[in-house]
């Protein structure tokens, strides 16, 4: 078997998307990996594990895809914004591990997690037991610049310009 190389030949580019990351609520990828909460002591950027943000950073992955796989089947988006001391606690049904989530890492810390490693957020969403009403939300929440109740909840949540997502 030979290969040869004609250096002379070009195909195409591949879309640098394409060598993206994905996080999810599984094992301690979020709790613990990456969200260690503001007041702990391990090193941190806003409840972020700085380690973790600054390993990223250097890695410099286009897009970072959120929340997960399957973790995105039962996540209500609107579980994860506001004064987090309000925010219910759930237990994640996914693969039967039934771990405790307190949607301390939700909408607005991924968006400041993927500005903080250079990243294009991506957002799963949950086409298992939410609606294309609640997607739809997710995104007007993210994105609508003109005053909705949802635009003026993120801004009220500490972000008054739109987020821009794209994915």
């Amino acid at each position: 078997m030979k290969i040869n190389i004609n250096d002379q030949n070009s195909y195409g580019q591949i879309n640098p998307n394409l060598h993206g990351q994905f996080i999810e609520f599984l094992g301690n990828c979020i709790d613990e990996g990456i969200w260690v909460g503001k007041d702990s002591k391990i090193p941190n950027i806003d409840g972020m594990r700085k380690r973790t943000v600054d390993a990223l950073k250097k890695l410099a992955p286009p897009v970072v895809r959120w929340p997960g796989g399957c973790y995105a089947d039962t996540y209500h988006w609107r579980d994860g914004i506001g004064p987090q001391k309000d925010r219910p606690i759930s237990f994640n049904e996914n693969f039967g591990t039934y771990q405790r989530d307190r949607h301390s890492f939700g909408t607005d810390e991924f968006m400041e997690f993927c500005e903080l490693i250079g990243a294009q957020p991506w957002f799963n969403i949950n086409m298992l037991s939410a609606s294309v009403q609640e997607m739809k939300d997710w995104m007007e929440y993210c994105n609508r610049s003109e005053k909705t109740s949802l635009s003026n909840q993120r801004k009220d949540n500490g972000h008054a310009e739109p987020y821009a997502v794209k994915y």
